[in-house]
């Protein structure tokens, strides 16, 4: 039985996209253990790795060669070196060699092992194949990369129905219905029905631990955002501004560490037209790590991981000067079980919903956590999300050149003001007015997505990929 974990929602990785990055390097450390299980590992003479549907279109721009790369060479997006990347890609492709999990040298060269086909694998639009030739015979395994890091094969048969199989979760969760009965019966927050799920599975101290690791992640990949200059790889050319729009907001409190950076901008003035240029610069710094293969939180996606740092951000440098980690563990346990609901009911892939399913998403989750934190009752941490993804439904995924970068870095900026928004909307609303609940939005944008041509998902075949030229930069 499978179950989604808020650690399932938001997991690191390396940028720029969970589904064409993270999925596909993590399909080669699973194909990896496939062939080692089989006994079959040693005996690898070559490998061929094919690239479906969007993964191809669009896996230039996403790096989802490099990925591919990187999975097979057994290098680990949550911990590696991120300032070594390219020197291991730049060692495959010089030699046309590549130390296979690291453990032994085979023949591979990325222009011809790697192919691109346009065409779409019936079962979902992010498909690869990896080939492997031992003995002189050929073994084969095809992966699916399905959005948020998340990758499935075929015979898993509720995959292609596009929902999570209930655990063992003391208290198993598909809708926001269910969600708030949980509540009620327990007289509980939405946080803590979330954390007794969670204790099920692990101690509340690894709990802490992990939500721990991934908020220093989210706050080093605004740092650094903010802290780094220059314009982002790829050939659009497109400058950092991050650098620019923080430079121009920082106070003169000094700083030398992120959390010393937090209480310096705790020390600036907070005016609207400055809390917006400070939500909007948390956004943009870290998707412009994300742009050039930082490391980043998935949120739930990588497209869309500067939503929910900038908001989380938001509320302990302007809300709350006395926020500490249990707000911040209240505020991603409550993001992580709203974008499972997402996941389950609808998708979390740009390449089956558009951005609607990245920017949308990852705005309720951030617009629903706010709630919480701001003294919302769990029915108004629903109202957050459902308004948040109500007005991003129809979103096309666009990203012009292939790029995780226009429009996708500013639409994070966009994500992160549509969810404070929406949370404030929500603490004034009496949840027995309320017109269309979560669960209703949740189904509308699935058929949505399913309506929505497939050159607004994640092709760079229409919209703004078309639009706009890589010689117009």
């Amino acid at each position: 039985m499978e179950c989604i974990s808020v650690f399932d929602m938001l997991k690191i990785g390396v940028g720029p996209s969970s589904s064409h990055t993270l999925g596909p390097w993590r399909a080669a450390e699973r194909w990896i253990k496939e062939l080692k299980d089989a006994k079959k590992f040693d005996a690898v003479q070559s490998i061929t790795v094919d690239l479906y549907g969007s993964l191809s279109l669009t896996g230039k721009g996403h790096a989802t060669d490099y990925a591919v790369i990187l999975g097979l060479y057994g290098a680990n997006p949550e911990t590696i070196p991120t300032e070594t990347i390219s020197d291991i890609i730049s060692k495959v492709k010089d030699t046309n060699t590549l130390s296979f999990n690291n453990e032994h040298l085979i023949e591979f060269n990325p222009k011809t092992d790697i192919v691109f086909n346009k065409k779409f694998l019936p079962f979902h639009a992010n498909g690869l194949k990896f080939t492997a030739v031992c003995h002189g015979k050929k073994t084969a395994s095809t992966f699916y990369s399905i959005g948020g890091g998340f990758v499935v094969k075929e015979e898993r048969k509720n995959s292609k129905r596009n929902f999570e199989i209930k655990c063992a979760f003391p208290y198993p969760i598909d809708k926001g219905t269910e969600l708030l009965q949980f509540c009620k019966t327990l007289n509980k927050p939405v946080s803590q029905v979330v954390l007794e799920n969670e204790k099920s599975i692990r101690t509340e101290t690894e709990i802490d631990t992990e939500l721990k690791r991934i908020w220093n992640v989210m706050l080093d990949s605004m740092y650094t955002g903010c802290h780094t200059e220059g314009s982002l790889p790829g050939g659009l050319n497109v400058r950092r501004r991050a650098f620019d729009m923080h430079k121009t907001l920082v106070g003169k409190l000094p700083y030398t560490t992120p959390v010393e950076w937090i209480y310096s901008i705790r020390d600036t003035e907070v005016k609207f037209r400055q809390i917006l240029k400070w939500v909007s610069c948390f956004a943009l710094a870290v998707n412009e790590v994300n742009a050039s293969l930082g490391r980043v939180v998935t949120a739930p996606t990588n497209g869309s991981a500067g939503v929910i740092p900038a908001v989380l951000m938001y509320y302990l440098v302007i809300e709350n000067h006395d926020g500490d980690f249990e707000d911040i563990k209240r505020f991603l346990l409550v993001a992580g079980e709203i974008g499972s609901i997402f996941k389950k009911g609808a998708t979390i892939s740009a390449a089956m919903g558009g951005c609607q399913a990245e920017i949308g998403v990852s705005s309720a989750m951030a617009a629903g956590a706010l709630t919480e934190l701001l003294g919302g009752t769990p029915e108004q941490v629903l109202i957050a999300a459902e308004i948040a993804m109500e007005h991003h439904l129809g979103l096309t995924c666009d990203p012009i050149g292939g790029l995780v970068q226009i429009p996708c870095i500013e639409r994070n900026a966009m994500g992160a003001i549509k969810a404070i928004n929406a949370a404030e909307l929500a603490l004034d609303t009496n949840p027995e007015n309320v017109k269309v609940p979560l669960d209703k939005v949740v189904n509308t944008m699935w058929e949505t997505a399913k309506d929505m041509h497939s050159k607004y998902k994640e092709t760079s075949e229409g919209g703004l990929a078309v639009g706009v030229y890589l010689t117009d930069c």
